[in-house]
């Protein structure tokens, strides 16, 4: 066999080695699709609906993992962190008489490596405060992360206006 075939036949088996390396790493945590811990995610999300509902700012506050690495981007003022967000989310929410609607439209809900999660979804919230309906139809995405006891809680938050067009 001469030098060249040789070279060639190895060139080409690494081809097809790479193509299928690179294959598996796009399929391996990124790609894949879990069930199980989507499932969980969108538990969470109903449970987070539920606190704002029943008026238990407390547990709304405890779906957060506040601390030095918590970001929220909101209707495009900069950067705050988790002081700012408890303190606006317990100003705003601890103020609703009555979460008339609640609706997540167009929810997505991905997970990477069964222990991340990105969700996102239009919100059309219909907040009755003492003698004002305040209609929030936002952008939201929520970066959830799971903690060593299992439960998913908010590290990221970003609100924009949805424009409907």
């Amino acid at each position: 066999m001469n030098s060249l075939y040789k070279v060639f036949l190895i060139c080409i088996l690494l081809l097809v080695w790479a193509f299928t390396a690179c294959q598996a790493q796009s399929n391996d945590g990124i790609m894949s699709e879990y069930p199980a811990e989507k499932a969980e995610v969108l538990q969470t999300m109903e449970e987070i609906t539920e606190s704002v509902i029943a008026g238990d700012i407390d547990k709304l506050i405890s779906f957060h993992a506040y601390g030095p690495k918590f970001t929220e981007f909101k209707q495009g003022a900069p950067r705050n962190g988790g002081e700012e967000n408890e303190a606006f989310e317990r100003g705003v929410f601890g103020s609703v008489k009555e979460a008339v609607k609640m609706d997540a439209n167009d929810m997505k809900v991905a997970v990477y490596h069964g222990n991340v999660a990105v969700v996102t979804f239009h919100s059309d919230f219909h907040l009755q405060f003492e003698e004002e309906m305040a209609v929030v139809n936002d952008q939201i995405s929520l970066i959830f992360v799971k903690n060593n006891q299992g439960d998913w809680k908010i590290v990221h938050e970003h609100h924009s206006p949805l424009n409907e067009g």
